[in-house]
């Protein structure tokens, strides 16, 4: 894989076809970059022709990373120790490293699954609470970038928008808009890792509410709280039942008047201790990475123990949640209309209470539980179908996110539009006829870094295969008999919106999620990389190609 600068000056030379020069000279250094064998070249911009400035492809690196957040500085550090030899970047949409932990500000805002498992596997969460804070994780990932001069490859407002691939010189050329700036920024690259999440930054969904333009009060969305929202006091209703409510509403009781939590149906809600014991021995008698390594083994096959056994048992994990639930709250409360959903148990996510605080604040009454639909706003509140009233100076739309399929980047392969519903996806992070293109996308069922890490694991074995064997392009082949089944098999209201932006997914391997983070470890990590679906190729400019290896 021969990243070098004939991927900026041949996108130079489609840029600026007006000009014959301009092209020549583009080649010429094409040409060049060849025969010096160059790894990466930052270009400097040829004269523009007559009549306008062509588009110029300023710089060339080996790997793009698309976003900043726990998963893109994952990313860097993987390239650091797994594929020294790369150049590579990042392009953060935003100002600031973090990605969902520097955006969400909103009270008691934290991780929804422990830290030994959303922390990455190669620096040992150290803070003695599992379930942590929002800016403890986000002081995690800073001072992780920091640490690894992750930091310093961070190219800030910088908004991908769009991608296209060329087979003849096997690179894509990314274009990014910068905010800061309004200029528009091009850059080449050898492959390209999105690690940009799976919602849209910059707007939370809000369903359209009748008559909420007659609510004297304030409503405000989780994900554009600020903090200037004054609740101290004040009487709230969060709107919701998912995992930023079940975080909100507890936060918001401790200086609230009161806090309704009112939800259209019951979610899973199970309690869990903020701080590990075990990992709370381990670490006094075990050097901190071997407690780290076996605490996270530990969570991880408790999750997939605790999945496997509401898929295959679900009547029972029913009732084991019930009467978990049961035991948090006072005697004669109604359980089953306001924790007892109609769904199985992980058809959607389970929400996650430090401590049962949710429940702790019910047995205090400072939150009241409301299951009910709403009828309208009104200039005091909320009528409900039952024709209830809840009266509120604040109301705060906990009612889910937009999804947004690879940061909404526009992809095209050889001036074909790559429509993500078309295509199926491969071990769970690439693209059926997508070349060098790899998505990182964490787990429904456990921690999302799980998959991130072990998805930057297989990326850089790639890498490093195609590099010992002279290949310039790799692309998952798709068996045209392979049904298709959604990319997510999960019934929440945010995914069933959204689910047709998405990949599709087949029902047998390489091409099925599994959900399965050991089954992920043996293909990601110890499979075959030809694997006979896996194509590998050299660029047009070289006219070789080579053909898959049967597995």
């Amino acid at each position: 894989m021969r990243g070098n600068a004939r991927c900026a000056a041949r996108s130079n030379a489609r840029g600026g076809e007006g000009a014959a020069a301009g092209t020549r000279a583009a080649r010429q250094s094409w040409r060049r970059a060849r025969h010096d064998g160059l790894s990466s070249t930052r270009l400097l911009a040829t004269p523009p022709p007559a009549g306008g400035s062509p588009e110029v492809v300023s710089e060339h690196v080996d790997v793009l990373i698309v976003g900043a957040g726990l998963s893109g500085v994952g990313a860097g550090r993987h390239l650091q120790v797994s594929c020294s030899g790369k150049t590579y970047a990042i392009f953060e949409a935003r100002g600031a490293i973090g990605g969902t932990w520097d955006l969400f500000r909103y009270p008691g805002i934290r991780s929804d699954s422990d830290m030994y498992t959303l922390g990455y596997a190669f620096r040992p969460w150290s803070d003695a609470k599992s379930i942590a804070d929002g800016s403890s994780i986000l002081d995690y990932v800073r001072q992780t970038a920091s640490e690894n001069g992750i930091d310093e490859k961070v190219r800030f407002h910088h908004r991908v928008t769009s991608a296209q691939w060329s087979s003849d010189d096997a690179c894509w050329t990314v274009e990014a808009q910068r905010s800061d700036t309004g200029e528009t920024v091009r850059i080449s690259c050898s492959f390209l890792l999105m690690c940009s999440g799976y919602y849209r930054y910059d707007q939370g969904y809000t369903p359209e509410f009748p008559g909420i333009e007659r609510f004297g009060g304030t409503v405000v969305h989780p994900q554009k709280w600020s903090e200037d929202v004054d609740y101290a006091g004040k009487r709230v209703i969060v709107i919701g039942s998912g995992a930023t409510a079940v975080t909100l509403v507890p936060a918001l009781a401790e200086r609230a008047a009161h806090v309704t939590m009112l939800q259209r149906s019951p979610s899973y809600i199970v309690s869990l201790p903020a701080e590990d014991p075990i990992a709370k021995l381990l670490r006094r008698v075990l050097p901190e990475r071997v407690a780290y390594s076996l605490v996270r083994w530990k969570n991880v096959l408790l999750t997939l123990l605790s999945f496997q056994l509401s898929r295959r048992r679900p009547t029972l994990v029913k009732s084991l949640v019930r009467r978990a639930v049961q035991r948090r709250l006072p005697p004669g409360y109604d359980v089953d209309t306001h924790f007892k959903p109609q769904y199985g148990p992980w058809d959607q996510r389970l929400c996650l209470v430090p401590d049962g605080d949710l429940f702790e604040a019910i047995c205090a009454e400072k939150v009241s539980m409301v299951t009910d639909r709403i009828q309208e706003f009104t200039r005091r509140g909320i009528r409900l179908q039952s024709g209830t009233e809840i009266e509120a100076d604040l109301v705060v739309t906990a009612t889910g996110l937009n999804l947004l399929a690879l940061g909404g980047v526009n992809l095209v392969v050889d001036g074909r539009q790559i429509e993500l519903a078309e295509t199926m996806s491969y071990k769970g992070m690439m693209l059926s006829e997508v070349p060098n293109l790899a998505i990182t996308f964490g787990y429904t069922n456990a921690s999302w870094t799980l998959k991130a890490d072990l998805t930057c694991e297989y990326v850089c074995r790639l890498l490093n295969h195609m590099d010992e064997h002279g290949y310039d392009c790799c692309a998952p082949r798709r068996d045209p008999s392979m049904a298709e089944q959604p990319f997510i098999d999960f019934s929440s209201g945010y995914v069933l919106r959204s689910i047709d932006q998405f990949p599709r997914q087949g029902s047998r391997a390489p091409w099925r999620l599994y959900q399965n983070y050991a089954l992920d470890v043996m293909s990601l990590r110890f499979g075959a990389i030809e694997d006979g679906t896996m194509e590998f190729s050299r660029a047009r400019a070289t006219d070789a190609v080579v053909e898959p290896v049967a597995a």
